[in-house]
């Protein structure tokens, strides 16, 4: 009985010490931590370190960006121009739709590049292009959804396929739907004949065509978000949502709608939603459509939606006009968007109904397997009808 009272008060003993230490420690980390709030620390390395010279031309010119719109070095009191390096300072005037002869010299083996390349480099820095057709009040209702669709001339079945389906303009589940297709020109260089006294006629009998006179090519898919976010801006500003996406592709419009509608006012107003791609880096392969030489660019891509489509808000629209002069045009649009993303410290969020890369063949013919689904990727004008007039069949039932 002595024994198992004496070995209880060891244990007491024991613990009473150990908590004892445990505030002792407690006390002492915290007065130290009040100690050092007040003390003055001392980088033990620079806070500022000069800028490696990026072999590849993209790189650099996103460098001289980053320092020419640096609050840091470019303020009234910036005393870190030692630091500086000459390259740097060689920045070349923004906006200019003349070539930049310089960047025969300034790109490693220019001469060996393809024609593509040598053509966007040329006029990389033109951001601007004379407007060819335009309606100013297609706005004029404020829209709920703005649906941008980058079109081709000569996609006259695919335009009129989304008008007559997923792309109807007025009122949808009650809320304002304004469509417009974004095109350039189809230039004889690329062997287009001339199309202009159609283009002319399907404008005036549907007043949804948005033109520039610049070549459309693929390469410049990026001037053409450049030049359609400044359209936003002053045309239709005051659009809540916007879904941007290519001519064939089939949107569940109705789905989108009630997604909205779900929103929170937070998350609507930083809302990006896409099929989102991300650890994905420049194709080295020369055959391949997306093919990026390492004197042009390197390094990995920030995560990006897939350019089919993505829906996001009127607010994001209006943050990505004000950075993209910040950010140098690359020659794929979607990726363009992501990096001009990652500069607003925002990113893309992945949604599993958009499906820009289509579904299962087994699926395609089903209509319940578009009722959950956004947006599915490609699709001609005929599927576009035909999966409209599924999706509003009364007698659909996918249960």
């Amino acid at each position: 009985m002595h024994g198992s009272r004496r070995k209880l008060k060891v244990v007491i003993m024991t613990i009473m010490t150990a908590f004892f230490f445990i505030i002792v420690e407690v006390s002492r980390s915290s007065n130290q931590d009040k100690n050092d709030r007040h003390k003055i620390r001392i980088p033990t390395k620079p806070f500022w370190g000069k800028l490696a010279h990026s072999e590849a031309f993209w790189n650099r010119q996103q460098q001289k960006l980053d320092h020419l719109y640096n609050p840091i070095l470019r303020g009234p009191n910036a005393t870190f121009s030692g630091l500086v390096p000459d390259w740097l300072n060689d920045t070349v005037a923004q906006d200019s739709c003349k070539p930049d002869f310089q960047v025969m010299t300034q790109v490693k083996n220019f001469s060996l590049l393809p024609d593509r390349f040598k053509d966007f480099l040329l006029y990389m820095r033109c951001r601007s292009y004379r407007m060819v057709v335009d309606h100013p009040q297609i706005c004029k209702n404020q829209p709920f959804l703005l649906l941008a669709i980058k079109s081709l001339a000569s996609h006259f079945d695919r335009r009129q396929a989304i008008r007559e389906s997923w792309g109807r303009a007025g009122l949808l589940a009650n809320k304002t739907i304004v469509t417009v297709f974004l095109l350039g020109n189809a230039t004889a260089v690329d062997h287009f004949p001339d199309l202009s006294p159609m283009l002319e006629y399907e404008s005036s009998m549907h007043g949804d065509i948005l033109q520039w006179d610049y070549r459309d090519s693929f390469f410049n898919l990026t001037a053409k978000e450049v030049l359609f976010l400044e359209w936003f801006n002053t045309r239709c500003p005051d659009a809540s949502f916007i879904f941007k996406g290519d001519d064939d592709v089939f949107v569940n419009t109705l789905l989108i709608i009630d997604f909205l509608k779900g929103l929170s006012p937070a998350k609507a107003q930083d809302l990006f939603v896409g099929d989102v791609i991300t650890n994905a880096g420049p194709h080295r392969d020369k055959k391949v459509k997306y093919y990026i030489p390492e004197n042009v660019f390197v390094g990995r891509y920030p995560p990006y939606a897939g350019g089919g489509g993505y829906l996001y808000s009127g607010k994001v629209a209006k943050r990505l006009h004000g950075i993209m002069n910040r950010v140098p045009l690359y020659p794929i649009d979607d990726v363009y968007t992501g990096m001009c993303l990652r500069k607003l410290g925002l990113a893309p969020e992945k949604h599993k109904g958009f499906r820009t890369f289509g579904i299962e063949e087994k699926y395609r013919n089903n209509p319940c397997a578009y009722k959950s689904l956004m947006l599915v990727h490609p699709r001609s004008p005929q599927d576009m009808i035909k999966i409209w007039a599924w999706l509003n069949d009364p007698a659909l039932n996918c249960q």
